[in-house]
């Protein structure tokens, strides 16, 4: 399994031959591995040209780029040779039946409610009515006539889910409200760049699919964004995102200094970046026994095996259940 591979500085990558190289701003050159690499994330500005990103795609390297604020602005996204035509039109149709799209919207929803209500229950200094708050409105969801009404249920009960941070979380980070554009704390700048991080994670794992990232079925499907991506992250955002930016503050891996606030934004440091980075893939190659499968795989692989429990239900007609971690 190849590994991702961070660029934090300013500089060109620059083939030569059958080698590729970092060269910072200082001419300091540093191979980078490409055989042995799935997804390259660029944090700073970075020239490419037409002959690298050529020769990456034999190997179908995934290219995330974020902006100044360490946010996610977009993948280069190599030919795909992954394809299936078959799943496709049942993806399609799956989005079209208006039933089976709210199931599967329910699935990934009902999924994000229980890990977060799993987060939770691990401290016993959050009241027990937000936790029943939180369980009413996931009963309102997996009662939702439409998709609207769902969104509705998950947007009540993931601010129950927010109120609940300040109870255990160190009282420097003190939490308000979940604001997103732009993020103007440290624990929304931390959600905001965790939530850029799994998005990216799940996109890789779709890609080794034969899944088409744009069709998806909690999220409206749009011209502008791999909306399955975030239609699988809603799993995985309170099972490893939450947890990581938990360890991070309640451990003293990350303080105030670890932030920047401009002009009302607050986003990482570069220092920030590489801690929550380092975190957040100990995290993701964590490993747990899977009771199906009877062996051990890490936090990432089960991203993969929620992509082809998806196929299934989408080609097979097979109920869709979304991960509900039993660890």
């Amino acid at each position: 399994m190849g590994k991702d591979y961070y660029v934090f500085s300013n500089g060109r990558i620059k083939r030569k031959d059958n080698t590729v190289y970092f060269i910072d701003e200082n001419e300091v050159k540093k191979g980078i591995p490409i055989e042995d690499i799935e997804r390259l994330h660029l944090f700073g500005e970075v020239d490419l040209n037409t002959k690298f990103l050529n020769y990456i795609s034999k190997y179908s390297i995934l290219i995330s780029i974020y902006n100044y604020y360490g946010f996610f602005s977009g993948t280069y996204y190599s030919k795909k040779k992954n394809v299936s035509g078959v799943l496709v039109v049942n993806q399609s149709q799956a989005y079209l039946d208006e039933q089976k799209r709210l199931e599967l919207a329910k699935a990934f929803i009902d999924s994000a409610f229980h890990h977060m209500l799993r987060n939770l229950r691990r401290h016993d200094s959050v009241p027990k009515e937000i936790i029943d708050q939180m369980m009413v409105e996931r009963n309102n969801m997996n009662f939702s006539k439409n998709i609207m009404e769902l969104m509705g249920a998950e947007g009540r009960g993931r601010k129950y889910y927010y109120e609940a941070l300040n109870y255990f979380l160190k009282s420097d980070f003190y939490f308000e409200s979940r604001q997103k554009r732009p993020p103007t704390d440290p624990i929304n700048a931390l959600i905001s760049f965790g939530n850029s991080m799994m998005y990216t994670t799940v996109l890789g794992e779709i890609y080794k699919t034969q899944l088409d990232p744009t069709i998806s079925y909690l999220h409206e499907p749009s011209t502008k964004r791999f909306s399955l991506s975030l239609d699988i992250a809603e799993i995985f955002k309170p099972l490893i995102v939450d947890p990581v930016i938990f360890t991070l503050i309640n451990k003293n891996m990350l303080t105030q200094k670890d932030f920047n606030i401009e002009e009302g934004l607050c986003y990482l440091n570069e220092d920030g970046k590489k801690r929550f980075i380092r975190e957040y893939e100990n995290k993701l190659s964590t490993t747990i026994k899977h009771r199906s499968l009877n062996r051990k795989v890490s936090y990432r692989h089960l991203i993969k095996l929620e992509c082809y429990k998806l196929i299934k239900a989408v080609v097979e007609g097979e109920e869709y259940k979304g991960l509900k971690a039993w660890w």
